[in-house]
């Protein structure tokens, strides 16, 4: 094999590497950042893993919810809020102001929720879901997930540095 054609062929897989590592790497940031940067604006972010919500809100979907105050929430609104150890997201059916309380329904139940929410559980209003997206926010919570997540980057970084080792011999 020629000298030229062997350079040829270091070129071609070094270019390989570096564009396999940054695609790595822009897989990771693009499955990161909106599970980040909603934070950094004030957001809490959830993962729908019930039907109750269902058809506005899908099973497998990320939510993201602001905080409001209660006096805020109207009719219709979709409000998350924390009841014993769990937390839940259902639609506003009425907004009891002197009493201090939410009366809330899942759009997939019959009767509304037999327990009223006070307003101190409220986490927030809805403002923003996305189906599927929930997934990757469970894969992100996970401590496995976790080292998936650091080995793809790892491997994103060491292909970018293969590659400029290549281009350089």
């Amino acid at each position: 094999m020629s000298s030229q054609k062997r350079s040829n062929n270091k070129r071609g897989i070094s270019i390989f590497c570096r564009i396999l590592g940054i695609l790595f790497l822009l897989v990771v940031i693009a499955t990161a950042l909106p599970l980040t940067i909603p934070k950094l604006l004030g957001y809490q972010i959830f993962h729908v893993e019930s039907g109750s919500m269902e058809p506005a809100l899908p099973v497998g979907s990320v939510i993201y919810v602001k905080q409001v105050s209660p006096e805020e929430v109207a009719e219709g609104d979709i409000i998350t809020f924390r009841r014993e150890e769990a937390t839940v997201t259902h639609r506003v059916v009425e907004n009891h102001l002197v009493e201090g309380e939410f009366i809330t329904k899942g759009d997939a139940n019959e009767e509304a929720d037999m327990q009223a929410v006070p307003y101190a559980s409220l986490v927030g209003r809805v403002t923003k879901h996305f189906p599927v997206l929930g997934k990757f926010l469970a894969v992100y919570a996970s401590r496995l997930g976790k080292v998936y997540v650091f080995l793809v980057a790892a491997c994103g970084v060491m292909l970018n540095i293969l590659g400029s080792l290549l281009r350089k011999s």
